[in-house]
């Protein structure tokens, strides 16, 4: 008797787990916001407690299986999107629409800062009548709430097939983080964020900092994805070896304390202690701050000398030249384009991964 009750337990037990999984995965829900880029829809709702995946992906258009290649032509009708898959019993709707919110321009019919056509539009795509109307309300408490001087454009769409995004765009920022802040910073998002919401902005706010240094995982960017993250100036000097005007150029003339890096990979190069006033309309230094991160190899484009060119190790980018004309100790001139730099002022070194370099500009 005591046998068949174990066994009949051994035999019920695989479907007590069985049942007990289903029902693990049955309350979870699925929510669908397309904010632009995805890239940085992406780790504003993975922080959140109670969402268990965010799937970068395409929906809204009228192919099956698109590309990335074929959306971004604006043949497909779809739009780059997140599915965020969350627990409702600790974080709700409504918080994911707060989020939502706290990312985008929602008076933007043309796109998402940098990003521009129909593929970056918002939409909230709802999965339930229940979903739709919060999404509305949310909509409607915006708009009333005095906070945008436009519209609001942001359409509410009913949920249709979701097409995940191919493996590299997955959690993108995780994979990587320098490429990913360089990407981010120079698409204006964050600037926009800030200037409506304030020190509000806790939401849309990232820690990207890592332990490793600046470059270290760095993988270059194709050609393609290198002209949508620069300007064309900074895509002519860094891969194309120009050289920006003198005088008229970002960091000529600047005085501020702290550190530039390379504008393609964000590995540290120069550090304004070394900077002085050559007179050439150039920012120009005696030596780098991290010479590992430096190639020179010698340059004969120029028909009238044979120069040296500096490069950045990492990313590759043109940076400039080296010349032995500069002032003591070192009696060179690191002469380099502002467009092949960014500069990290020294009270945004912690925040922005650079903290190992701060106590230089302790007094």
């Amino acid at each position: 008797m005591v046998t068949k009750i174990l066994l009949g337990s051994l035999l019920v037990l695989p479907l007590l787990l069985a049942h007990a999984n289903a029902a693990s995965v049955e309350h979870l829900e699925k929510a669908t916001f397309a904010g632009g880029c995805f890239w940085c829809m992406t780790p504003p709702f993975e922080k959140l407690d109670g969402v268990k995946q965010v799937i970068s992906g395409y929906t809204g258009g009228h192919t099956v299986n698109p590309t990335y290649e074929e959306v971004t032509l604006e043949t497909t009708g779809h739009l780059e999107s997140v599915e965020v898959i969350y627990d409702p019993a600790k974080v709700s709707y409504e918080k994911l629409l707060d989020v939502f919110w706290r990312q985008i321009n929602p008076t933007d019919s043309g796109g998402q800062f940098v990003d521009r056509g129909p593929s970056y539009k918002t939409a909230i795509f709802y999965h339930s009548e229940e979903q739709k109307k919060l999404a509305e309300e949310s909509k409607k408490k915006l708009a009333e709430s005095g906070r945008f001087d436009k519209p609001i454009v942001t359409e509410i769409l009913p949920a249709g097939a979701f097409y995940p995004a191919e493996e590299y765009h997955q959690d993108y920022w995780k994979k990587n983080p320098v490429r990913y802040k360089f990407y981010r910073y120079n698409s204006g998002r964050d600037q926009y964020l800030e200037k409506i919401w304030g020190k509000d902005a806790a939401m849309h706010a990232i820690n990207t900092t890592s332990t490793k240094e600046p470059g270290d995982t760095f993988v270059k960017p194709s050609p393609e994805e290198l002209k949508k993250m620069l300007t064309p100036m900074q895509y002519d000097v860094t891969q194309k070896g120009g050289t920006e005007p003198a005088f008229r150029n970002e960091y000529w003339d600047n005085h501020k304390p702290g550190i530039y890096v390379d504008i393609v990979s964000g590995e540290p190069l120069f550090s304004s202690l070394d900077k002085y006033e050559s007179g050439t309309g150039w920012p120009s230094f005696t030596k780098p701050l991290e010479p590992g991160n430096i190639v020179t190899r010698e340059d004969r484009t120029w028909y009238l000398a044979v120069r040296t060119e500096v490069l950045s190790k990492h990313a590759g980018s043109h940076l400039g030249h080296v010349f032995d004309d500069g002032p003591k100790p070192t009696g060179l001139r690191y002469c380099m384009n502002s467009a092949a730099l960014r500069f990290i002022p020294a009270e945004d070194l912690v925040k922005d991964g650079y903290g190992k370099y701060a106590e230089l500009f302790e007094k």
